[in-house]
C-alpha cells in the first residue's frame, strides 16, 4: 500500500515529503531530495546515452584519422582535420550554400507565414477550413516532399514549367532547368522547403497573434491609429518572443537540412546545391572520412549554437523588455 503524506521533520525549517511504503510489515521512508534524485535518474541516464555520450563521442573521433578498413586502427592527429576543413575551398563554398539556403528559405517563410496568419487570424467565414489546408504540407515526411517537387520541377514534364509556358512566361517548356542548372539548384531545393514548413511558421504566428491583449487593440483605436500603425506599433512588437522562437527553430531545422536536398539535387550539379549535411554524409558515407566529418559536425554546431545565442542576445531579451 502507497501513502503519501505531508509532514515537517523537526530537525528543518521546511515541511518535507515522506512516503510510507508497507510490504510485508516493513517500513521505508524516503525524504524528499532522495524522492527527487529517484525521479531524476532515468532522465538522466537517457541524456547521458543519447546526448552527452553521442557529442562527446563526436568530439573525440574529429581529433583522430580512422582507417576505414580497420576501424579500430586510428591515429591521433591534433586539429589537422579542423584546419584542413577551415581551409578547404568545397568546405567554405558548402557553408556560404548553407547560409544562403536558410536565408531565403527562412525569410520567405516568415514573410509567408506572418502574412497568412493576419488574414486568417481576421476570422473570415471558411478561416477554419482554410487553415486545414494549408497545414496539409506538413502532413508529409520531407522525403515525400521531394519526391512531390522533383516531379513538378522536371524539365521533361514537370507541371512548373508548363503552367510558365501556358501564360506566357516561358517560351519554351524545357527552357529552365530547375534541376540540373546550378542557377536554379539550390532555389529549387528552397522552394521545395519553403512549401513544406511554411504552414508551421504560420501555425506559431497565429497562436502569437491570437494571444495578443485585445487592451492594446482598443487602446491602438482610441489614439487613432490606423491598420499598418496598430500592425508595426502593436502587433509586430508583442509577436517578437514568438517569432524569435519560430525563426530559430526554423533556421537550425532549415540549416540541417538533407531529405529534400538528397532526393532533388543530391548537392550537385557542381556542388551548387550542396549544403553541410550533405557534404557531412558524403564524407563519412562515401568516402569513409569519419575524423574529417566530425570535425565538420563540431564546427557546424558551434555556428548554430552561436546563432541562435546572437538572435536571443540581440533580438528578444526578456530582462531588456523587463527593466
Amino acid at each position: 500500500m502507497l501513502d503519501i503524506t505531508k509532514a515537517k521533520d523537526r530537525n528543518a525549517s521546511y515541511p518535507l515529503l515522506l512516503i510510507e511504503l508497507e510490504k510485508e510489515g516493513d517500513k521505508l521512508k524516503l525524504k524528499e531530495p532522495t524522492l527527487s534524485i529517484l525521479f531524476f535518474i532515468p532522465a538522466a541516464i537517457f541524456l547521458i546515452a543519447f546526448f552527452i555520450y553521442p557529442i562527446v563521442l563526436l568530439v573525440v573521433d574529429s581529433f583522430y584519422q580512422y582507417d576505414i578498413n580497420k576501424l579500430n586502427v586510428k591515429e591521433f592527429v591534433g586539429l589537422s582535420n579542423y584546419i584542413k576543413a577551415l581551409t578547404s575551398d568545397r568546405f567554405i563554398k558548402t557553408t556560404a550554400n548553407t547560409v544562403l539556403y536558410v536565408v531565403l528559405a527562412v525569410g520567405i517563410e516568415f514573410i509567408l507565414g506572418i502574412i497568412l496568419a493576419l488574414l486568417l487570424s481576421t476570422g473570415f467565414r471558411g478561416s477554419n477550413i482554410i487553415r486545414t489546408l494549408l497545414l496539409s504540407p506538413l502532413m508529409l515526411a520531407p522525403l515525400v516532399a521531394g519526391l512531390i517537387w522533383k516531379f513538378m520541377l522536371s524539365d521533361q514534364f514537370g507541371i512548373v514549367n508548363w503552367t510558365l509556358y501556358n501564360i506566357g512566361i516561358l517560351s519554351d517548356p524545357h527552357k529552365v532547368l530547375w534541376l540540373s542548372d546550378e542557377r536554379y539548384s539550390l532555389i529549387s531545393c528552397a522552394i521545395a522547403d519553403i512549401w513544406l514548413t511554411t504552414p508551421f511558421m504560420m501555425l506559431v504566428l497565429l497562436a502569437g497573434i491570437q494571444g495578443i491583449s485585445k487592451d492594446l487593440y482598443e487602446a491602438a483605436k482610441i489614439d487613432g491609429a490606423s491598420r499598418s500603425q496598430t500592425f508595426w506599433f502593436v502587433t509586430l512588437p508583442s509577436l517578437i518572443p514568438v517569432a524569435t522562437t519560430a525563426i530559430i527553430i526554423r533556421v537550425i531545422d532549415a540549416a540541417r537540412s538533407f531529405d529534400i536536398i538528397w532526393v532533388l539535387t543530391q548537392g550537385g550539379p557542381n556542388f551548387s546545391s550542396e549544403i553541410l549535411s550533405t557534404y557531412m554524409y558524403k564524407q563519412l558515407a562515401r568516402y569513409g572520412r569519419i575524423g574529417s566529418a566530425s570535425a565538420m559536425a563540431v564546427i557546424f554546431m558551434i555556428m548554430l549554437l552561436a546563432v541562435s545565442a546572437l538572435f536571443m542576445k540581440k533580438i528578444w531579451n526578456p530582462n531588456k523588455e523587463v527593466n
